[in-house]
């Protein structure tokens, strides 16, 4: 069980959303924790060897990672223990030629990154970061990230005295209305592009750098406010990309404590939420061409393949007390009631009797609860990486995650215990000593 008189779990969660505004960001972190505990850098570029014993890590896009132990057990007859997340959450993105002007206020062009609850960004305090690509004094094309930190910009509500129905029907144009607020103007004054801002962000953030000009960029805004404990007994958890930052963190943590008897690794894909069809997405071929790479030789990766599992660590929802009636009655998970199994008989969810059977055996060596969702019959499922990752790849794979209110929001809330809890059974997991994908 989770014990409650140490939180240093949950604080180096906090940190780690913090420090993630983006999925590049969210990856250069994983990669920097990896490094320093001695996992080795990959290049795809370059030529690999790999062997046993060795700890790996290989990066795409800047946004997509995956860490790998290769384990001393022959993986063709024990497998590898897979456990796989995004790095990728609903938001708002800047354009390409976004400089607005408008009654005398300077405002970003912004489109819906994914499928996020828009009506929580309003009136929130709103930074910007991502990913910039500039040409060098040298003539090189170049990216590097940059965070501008402070609230930078926001997206103002209209008064209730100009709109009546606000509060019993209300729908947004994002077009129209989510176009956020940067300054007001000043008669005369020329005002920088967004780009020179983002030359001037980047240059204060790496004074090092020579940046002859800012070419594109891949920017997101986000809420400020931080990560945090709240509730009385503070035993829920509110921040903006639970889904699925915390799925990353746990599985790093986790891989990060295993140890190199068995083969174990950890895929943090970009752009789950937008489909996943993408080179660094799970329905691209990045997982796939790491196994070719590791096990050259196709009739041996299938059996690897056979004896293998994923598991796919995405939220759930968990019930909420206000809106019970969305949840079918027998499967309404609780925050901070442990991990929950996804099952959809329409693979949704890839989970199949076998693997759910062995979460709950390796739940029961951690001493951790566990909870079940599915559907309400009458309401359409969501899915996750794990049937993508399933079909594209060929290992058997099961659906899991913590319960979450709020999900898609500018600030979700899960439960304080319930990461902890998920950290106990991917433990078990990375050192069960049986080939996990044989029953």
């Amino acid at each position: 069980m989770v014990d409650h008189s140490s939180h240093a779990f949950n604080r180096g969660l906090l940190e780690f959303l913090q420090a993630s505004p983006t999925p590049f960001h969210a990856a250069e972190n994983i990669a920097a924790q990896l490094t320093l505990a001695g996992f080795q850098p990959l290049v795809e570029g370059e030529r690999w060897s790999l062997k046993p014993g060795g700890k790996y890590w290989v990066m795409r896009n800047g946004s997509s990672v995956i860490g790998f132990i290769y384990g001393r057990e022959p993986m063709e007859t024990d497998g590898i223990r897979m456990v796989g997340a995004h790095t990728d959450s609903p938001c708002l993105k800047v354009k390409p030629q976004p400089d607005l002007s408008s009654q005398g206020y300077a405002q970003l062009g912004v489109e819906v990154y994914g499928g996020a609850l828009l009506a929580p960004w309003f009136d929130r305090d709103l930074s910007m970061a991502g990913r910039v690509s500039y040409r060098d004094g040298e003539g090189r094309i170049r990216s590097g990230l940059v965070d501008f930190k402070l609230p930078v910009a926001v997206v103002p509500s209209l008064a209730i005295h100009l709109d009546r129905e606000a509060n019993r029907q209300r729908s947004i144009n994002p077009q129209k209305e989510l176009p956020p607020l940067l300054l007001s103007e000043i008669d005369g004054v020329d005002q920088p592009s967004f780009r020179e801002r983002l030359k001037a962000q980047l240059l204060a953030e790496q004074p090092s750098l020579t940046v002859d000009e800012v070419l594109d960029f891949e920017i997101s805004l986000y809420d400020t406010q931080p990560p945090a404990l709240i509730g009385l007994a503070q035993d829920f958890l509110a921040s903006a990309r639970l889904d699925n930052l915390l799925s990353c963190y746990v599985g790093l943590q986790s891989l990060l404590q295993a140890d190199d008897r068995h083969s174990t690794l950890l895929v943090c894909n970009d752009h789950e939420e937008v489909g996943s069809a993408s080179a660094c997405g799970a329905k691209g071929p990045m997982l796939q061409q790491f196994l070719e790479r590791l096990v050259p030789e196709t009739e041996t990766r299938m059996r690897v393949l056979d004896a293998s599992l994923m598991i796919s660590a995405d939220n759930a929802h968990g019930v909420h007390p206000n809106f019970a009636d969305r949840h079918d009655d027998n499967h309404g998970p609780r925050l901070n009631r442990g991990p929950v199994i996804k099952v959809n008989a329409n693979q949704r969810y890839a989970t199949t009797s076998e693997g759910s059977a062995l979460f709950r055996d390796l739940a029961e060596r951690a001493d951790v609860p566990v909870q079940t969702f599915v559907s309400r019959t009458d309401m359409e499922c969501g899915s996750t990486i794990g049937p993508i990752t399933s079909a594209e790849v060929g290992v058997k794979t099961l659906d899991v995650g913590v319960p979450t209110f709020a999900m898609h929001s500018i600030r979700e809330l899960a439960g304080r215990d319930d990461a902890a809890y998920l950290h106990q059974i991917l433990n078990e997991f990375y050192r069960y000593p049986h080939p996990p994908g044989q029953s």
